[in-house]
């Protein structure tokens, strides 16, 4: 069965502010609670499905990679949504109800007053981190693994991420009793309602560090540089940003580190040009050997091929390579290799070559016909010429 389309199951425009789309998701969200719908699979399913649509479109990043290119985009190096993939997690849709809804209204509109408890949480999460990578046309048309040494936070190796001086140092907060969460309950016009709170006096995170860590100052992470292995899969172009989940800065105390972003930037090639899948080249060859016909050798992005040019071959006649182009971006499309013949034109002739020319073009073979059509053809684009080259 194939996935729904984001906007639509937020029932929002393309276009859509962040507020409009965070107001449709919390609508979504109550209406389909497991809370409110006890036993309830489709109900359930419709959550989750909002809940990954909501992931996607409330990160930027995310977002982009999803306009550009639809749930393909959502998998394999190019990451999803933090719910997509195998089968959605409850806990973590949960875990942030705080921020969507606001931690002072979280379970006071479900069933039983009591709301879901998330347990404390680890300390911060780390920033994401963007690098760029340069990759050649071979290792976008075959993909690479590529080792980059990044500078970012690293986990401290003196605590071990924890931020305290040692394990004596970390105690369970008196507030929420190691919770992390405070409840309340409050008496409204529709009775009495509970609410969680995140603890304020450990920030959620239900233990306090009463001696911090020397070497990190309490952070739990320290400025450092680390050496990543990114697999990048072929079929990627120039501008396209892909995701590492968990790869990025580390978060503090524990905290889950962030993602990072790799940008890609296609290399020049020093005789091929990229137009879509395609890959062109510019063939250039003397008068005498579109006279005759010959047989060449071209560059192809994983080498040389040889190729035929049959005798009166035209200035501007394009040969196609067929598969020898990029691959589709996770699908199974293949591009050509688009060669098109340029007739040579010398620029200095000695006094034998100009009385050879001179007679030459007495003959009745050396006088174009069809003038008024060459030249309509000459004034075509040579993505006009493309297209002909592949029936229309």
């Amino acid at each position: 069965m194939s996935k729904r389309d984001y906007y639509e199951v937020l029932g929002v425009s393309k276009g859509a502010s962040a507020d409009e789309i965070k107001k449709s998701y919390r609508k979504i969200a109550m209406k389909y609670h497991p809370d409110r719908n006890p036993g309830d699979a489709d109900a359930e399913d419709k959550f989750k499905e909002a809940a990954e649509a909501y992931d996607v479109l409330s990160d930027a990043d995310k977002k982009a990679r999803y306009d550009q290119f639809g749930h393909a985009g959502m998998s394999g190096a190019g990451g999803g949504g933090r719910y997509g993939g195998g089968g959605m997690n409850m806990e973590d849709i949960f875990s942030n109800f705080g921020d969507i809804f606001g931690d002072d209204v979280f379970g006071s509109f479900f069933g039983g007053g009591g709301g879901r408890s998330r347990g404390p949480r680890r300390g911060t999460r780390g920033a994401n981190l963007r690098v760029k990578l340069k990759m050649s046309y071979s290792e976008i048309a075959n993909g690479a693994s590529k080792k980059i040494k990044v500078k970012k936070y690293i986990p401290c190796n003196t605590c071990g991420g924890s931020g305290a001086k040692d394990s004596a140092s970390v105690q369970t907060c008196g507030s929420c009793g190691g919770s992390g969460q405070v409840r309340k309950v409050q008496s409204t016009f529709l009775g009495q309602m509970q609410t969680v709170t995140t603890c304020p006096t450990c920030n959620g995170e239900g233990t306090q560090i009463k001696n911090k860590c020397t070497s990190c100052k309490g952070e739990g992470r320290v400025y450092g540089e680390e050496t990543i292995t990114i697999d990048i899969p072929a079929g990627v172009h120039d501008g396209m940003q892909l995701s590492m989940s968990a790869a990025g800065n580390a978060g503090e105390r524990g905290g889950p580190p962030g993602d990072l972003l790799i940008l890609i930037e296609e290399e020049k090639h020093p005789h091929l040009r990229r137009n879509d899948l395609d890959v062109i080249y510019q063939l250039h060859l003397s008068f005498p050997d579109v006279v005759s016909g010959t047989h060449v050798e071209v560059p192809t992005i994983d080498g040389k091929a040889k190729i035929k040019i049959p005798a009166g071959t035209q200035s501007g006649k394009i040969f196609r390579l067929k598969g020898k182009g990029f691959p589709g971006f996770q699908s199974y499309e293949k591009g050509d290799q688009l060669v098109e013949v340029n007739v040579w034109t010398p620029q200095t002739l000695t006094a034998e070559e100009q009385a050879m020319l001179e007679k030459l073009s007495k003959s009745p073979n050396f006088k174009p016909s069809e003038t008024a059509a060459k030249a309509k053809d000459e004034e075509r684009s040579f993505f006009d010429k493309i297209k002909d080259a592949f029936g229309g």
